[in-house]
């Protein structure tokens, strides 16, 4: 175990929350002490839901430790089902609560509840959140909807599996995926978990194939639902223009529908944009991807074959998925960084030297300590990364969204080297006041710049003119045009960076 301040995942049991947050007529009783209800704001405060998760949680006390806890599990399981009435239940213990071995299972089976009620066992200290609500999910299918005589299914007709609560635009996405699939003529069965109800898990095998948005969520339920029911699964992710068309491909093929109608609609303005004048600018862009493994490969091969930027560095903390993060890294000539040490990952983001960061949370602080543009493209987000607005990253609409996405960040770094550029005009630099207030000049004091000797454990000197000539060098790039600079000061002792070593600087790099 590692002590940390941050982590990417949290633990198994709020995968869990995260799925019957989702669904509907679905309880979760979860065994864990006081401190433990922490998850509800996740999806109250982050995802902005308008009720609490449907979760009872035993809340046992330092003082119950000494007295029969699991009496308190089976009161407050009985006390769930009395006051909810729902149509399943799933029980479990928190990480805290997983050492007093009170057997959650065992004990709600002694209840006798007329409901299905399917016991979780979810390590809380080998495995985390991704991997919690995979395994919820396939308990939930594997319990619920059960082996039994194929019935007649129309080809073209599908389930959609993977989408869930605090998810990365999960909500937008089904909608573009809906809408797809609408135009391609092929009808959805049932959409889980987000908005299925148990009853509604138990008719997953009227549909004749199934559609994969999320592996992280939904793989292992897709490949038990195929080896029981019969029903081949698509697991391409329609992100980005190529993304989107190899799923319509995929989805036609199965439910024995002509694709054409659909790929030669509107489609997505993002190919376009990525041959204007103002994006072919910004071509060959050095840029670092780090998030789960859905977003970030399918953000790597938007990024490299659709935009046009370099790919310098791709990672994932979804250790499941390494072999597939691994297989991408590859075609674009890189070594992938599989690690949940966000420590690591700003290790390499700063050896990388990448003119933009596409990441998690995490990544948008780190790209903002190092002075890099950075976009959130994966959970783990914040409040800001659940927009009000229709924001998807799937389909078509989604490949226009991914384009700004991308692009926006190192526009706004040509805005602020165009503002450096003037920083010295007449009219127009720091010394004036803006023009609506007279344009007096400021006062401004100049502090000389006393040099000192250099060596590596010293920080290097830049004189005041060197300093204002690097303010020249474009936004998206003046960190990697620092660290170079300092760099060759250090290599040859010079005690201060001048404008001529800046030069210097940059025709040694140059060569």
């Amino acid at each position: 175990m590692q002590l940390t301040l941050w982590t990417y995942e949290g633990p198994p049991h709020i995968g869990a929350m995260r799925v019957a947050t989702a669904m509907r007529g679905l309880h979760y009783v979860l065994h864990a002490p006081q401190g433990d209800t922490y998850a509800d704001l996740l999806f109250t405060m982050i995802e902005r839901h308008g009720a609490r998760p449907p979760v009872t949680y035993t809340t046992f006390q330092a003082r119950d430790l000494g007295s029969d806890t699991a009496e308190i599990f089976k009161q407050a399981a009985a006390a769930a089902y009395e006051r909810f009435r729902p149509q399943a239940m799933i029980v479990g213990a928190s990480c805290t609560a997983e050492l007093l071995q009170d057997d959650p299972a065992g004990l709600s089976k002694a209840l006798g509840l007329p409901i299905p009620v399917i016991p979780l066992e979810l390590p809380a200290y080998q495995k985390k959140e991704n991997w919690g609500a995979s395994e919820t999910f396939y308990r939930l299918v594997r319990t619920l909807a059960p082996a039994a005589p194929a019935p007649e299914r129309p080809k073209a007709s599908c389930n959609i599996l993977g989408p869930t609560s605090l998810g990365f635009r999960h909500r937008d996405d089904l909608r573009e995926v809906r809408g797809l699939l609408g135009d391609l003529g092929i009808a959805v069965n049932v959409v889980a978990p987000l908005g299925a109800t148990p009853a509604d898990l138990g008719r997953l095998g009227q549909a004749a194939f199934n559609v994969v948005l999320y592996p992280e969520v939904a793989r292992n339920a897709a490949q038990w639902l195929e080896k029981t029911h019969g029903q081949p699964f698509v697991e391409t992710a329609p992100i980005g223009v190529t993304g989107t068309t190899a799923f319509i491909e995929a989805v036609a093929a199965l439910a024995g529908v002509d694709p054409a109608p659909v790929l030669q609609g509107e489609g997505s303005r993002l190919t376009w944009y990525a041959r204007s004048v103002d994006s072919t600018y910004l071509t060959g862009k050095r840029v670092f991807v780090f998030g789960d493994a859905t977003h970030a490969i399918a953000a790597a091969r938007v990024a490299a074959r659709e935009i046009g930027f370099s790919v310098v560095g791709l990672g994932t903390y979804s250790r499941e998925f390494a072999r597939e993060v691994r297989a991408e890294a590859a075609l674009h000539g890189i070594e992938a960084l599989i690690t949940d040490d966000y420590l690591a990952v700003e290790a390499a983001i700063a050896a990388a030297q990448p003119e933009l960061v596409l990441g998690t949370q995490m990544e948008r602080h780190i790209a903002k300590r190092l002075g890099i543009p950075c976009a959130v493209i994966s959970a783990p987000m914040h409040v800001q990364d659940v927009p009000a607005r229709h924001a998807p990253q799937m389909g078509f609409e989604g490949a226009n969204v991914l384009f700004d996405t991308f692009v926006h960040p190192l526009m706004m770094g040509l805005e602020e080297h165009l503002l450096a550029m003037f920083r010295d005009d007449p009219e127009f630099h720091d010394r004036v006041a803006p023009s609506h207030l007279g344009g007096r000049p400021r006062e401004e004091a100049e502090t000389a710049v006393v040099a000192a000797p250099v060596t590596a454990a010293t920080p290097v000197v830049w004189s005041i003119e060197a300093e204002r000539e690097l303010k020249k060098v474009p936004f998206f790039v003046r960190g990697k045009a620092r660290h170079n600079t300092e760099r060759f000061a250090r290599e040859r002792a010079l005690p201060l960076i001048t404008v001529e070593t800046l030069y210097d600087a940059k025709a040694h790099f140059s060569r």
